[in-house]
């Protein structure tokens, strides 16, 4: 079985998806060597690794590359977080995708919102970009390939649940594999969508919403933790530094 079947079936096993965020190979393989089962990479994570804000303010190419690095050294599937897919125009977009498939990955994360102003792409034009991206996908061997759709209404919208649900439902027509809802944390929306939506699930972690037995009973398929795990490290990072430099004593480094 190869690496993009076996990423599609884990969204269709009894058991829920957890999938580990990576930002860099250190990240990945320390995912890998303690068991996750699939990785998925974190834009936030991966920006803030270079020093830049999440956004696509980083070159395409750059970020392709640790991808791709990502990807060369771990045995498990890896799915690609490229946002909105760093183009103004589909056939960009879709060229990306293509790249990104080319690298080895077994999915992607795209969303439906801009990136240089506010707002959602409009409902048709983003059905219309996911289903060039399924067509060329399947075009050049990728078929079964992951498409996990993100949509931004609960980080944008005022009671975003119906527009959520409508966009949802035709992103999976369009064809999205499955569909991603950051921000959601509410158990009866959770539970709602996974009855009005025909495709797998994928929450984020946030506070308050962090149990994947839980998350499973509400009919939730695939759980991740986004830039989270990278925010804490970076942060423990700045504590250890702070400490060396407030106390001038390297003992902080041996302790728990």
């Amino acid at each position: 079985m190869n690496k993009i079947q076996e990423f599609n079936e884990m969204h269709f096993s009894k058991d829920l998806l957890f999938l580990g965020n990576a930002w860099d190979l250190l990240s990945a393989l320390t995912l890998e060597r303690l068991g996750f089962k699939a990785i998925g990479t974190t834009s936030w994570g991966i920006a803030n690794s270079l020093g830049c804000a999440d956004g696509e303010l980083i070159d395409f190419k750059r970020h392709l590359g640790i991808i791709k690095t990502i990807v060369a050294n771990v045995k498990i599937p890896v799915s690609a977080d490229i946002e909105a897919g760093y183009g103004k125009d589909i056939p960009t977009i879709v060229e990306h995708v293509l790249r990104t498939a080319d690298v080895g990955v077994a999915g992607i994360n795209i969303e439906d919102s801009f990136k240089k102003q506010k707002g959602l792409r409009d409902i048709s034009c983003h059905c219309d970009l996911l289903s060039n991206i399924r067509t060329a996908l399947d075009s050049n061997g990728y078929r079964n390939f992951y498409i996990n759709a993100r949509t931004d209404t609960y980080l944008q919208r005022q009671n975003p649940l119906s527009e959520t649900i409508e966009r949802a439902k035709v992103y999976v027509e369009s064809g999205a594999s499955g569909i991603f809802v950051p921000g959601l944390i509410d158990d009866d929306e959770i539970k709602e969508m996974t009855v009005h939506i025909s495709a797998p699930l994928n929450v984020l972690s946030l506070p308050g919403l962090t149990n994947c037995n839980k998350l499973k009973e509400l009919g939730v398929k695939r759980f991740s933790f986004g830039n989270a795990l990278s925010d804490k490290v970076i942060s423990y990072l700045e504590k250890k530094v702070g400490k060396l430099l407030e106390e001038q004593d390297t003992s902080v480094l041996y302790e728990n």
